[in-house]
């Protein structure tokens, strides 16, 4: 240890290697650790960088139900990043939930110092706030974080209802018409998950598209078979697990067939810690092989309490 608290030598630094691509994330407190800061950290570690958590906002939730929320003054949000962008190199952002319209007015002020850095924006569902702090707070991210932004990652829903409100025609937009909203705003492309794909006959399995498309189509993605296990935090792991790939200098497309391949082996192995939805297991590669406790005879492997699926076998839907 160094008494007078000074940097190590230089040729001691590089002996230690190439450090990870830094990753900061701006996030709520999110207990369950379904989703929020947690999963980020989780997630980013998984992909071998390191996280750079600042915390926007407390919600308090259990894995079945969000139920309030504690704002963070947009000075103490700011003050958390900025303190650490001067001492620390970043390679990537990850944005979620930032609180409030002053928490994002707040995140767009840091962002907006470093422009060449890879923003992969998440937007979740956000139908628990209450009307007004609903529409200043889309208004206020429109503005300030989607130009911005190198990738916007969402549920088709909520992408829709986000970029195209006043949509009124009986098909729902297309993967394009998201990205040409999006593009409107300044954003290059969206990764749209979630899209409902008909079956192809009654009673046949029905599966969704995971979509990253810019305003001039369609450019890669990935089908899920859609089955009635409901996951939380699918989100922010598979926005986190890109923005890692894009610090490491990972090409987009690359990158997102990456991020949906790691989503989707988190939800296979996904587990339900409580009573509520299952959680993606970002670190199911970790696992040794065959230690996988036996069940009692008869007992599905995937069965959770009182014999209920807890998702570690199910196919996969994305939220």
């Amino acid at each position: 240890m160094n008494p007078q608290n000074q940097p190590p030598p230089a040729d001691e630094v590089a002996e230690e290697g190439v450090a990870p691509a830094c990753v900061m994330s701006f996030n709520a407190s999110d207990a369950s650790g379904a989703g929020g800061l947690a999963g980020d950290i989780a997630t980013i570690a998984a992909m071998g960088a390191h996280a750079l958590p600042v915390v926007t906002a407390i919600v308090m939730r259990d894995t079945a139900e969000i139920f309030d929320r504690h704002e963070i003054e947009g000075d103490v949000v700011a003050e958390q990043a900025r303190g650490i962008l001067e001492d620390v190199t970043i390679a990537g952002w990850k944005v979620g939930f930032l609180g409030s319209a002053e928490g994002v007015s707040a995140v767009a002020e840091v962002l907006s110092d470093y422009p060449d850095v890879p923003l992969v924006a998440y937007m979740p569902n956000l139908g628990w706030l209450e009307e007004d702090d609903h529409q200043s707070y889309v208004d206020a991210y429109r503005e300030l974080i989607l130009p911005q932004t190198e990738v916007l990652v969402g549920n088709h829903k909520t992408l829709t209802d986000f970029l195209l409100p006043d949509w009124d025609n009986e098909r729902p937009p297309s993967a394009r018409e998201l990205a040409v909203a999006a593009g409107e705003h300044g954003t290059r492309f969206v990764l749209v998950t979630g899209v409902m794909l008909p079956a192809k006959a009654k009673g046949t399995e029905q599966w969704v598209d995971n979509v990253l498309a810019s305003p001039q189509g369609a450019l890669t993605g990935e089908k899920f078979e859609r089955f009635e296990a409901s996951f939380v935090g699918a989100g922010d792991t598979l926005s986190a697990a890109l923005a890692s790939l894009l610090a490491a200098g990972s090409e987009l497309q690359a990158a997102v067939g990456e991020a949906l391949a790691f989503l989707d082996n988190s939800l296979d192995a996904g587990f339900r810690p409580g009573m509520g939805n299952v959680i993606p297991d970002r670190f199911f590669w970790a696992l040794p092989p065959g230690e996988e406790e036996e069940g009692e005879p008869g007992e599905d492997p995937g069965s959770g309490p009182q014999g209920e699926p807890d998702g570690s076998n199910l196919p996969r839907q994305v939220h």
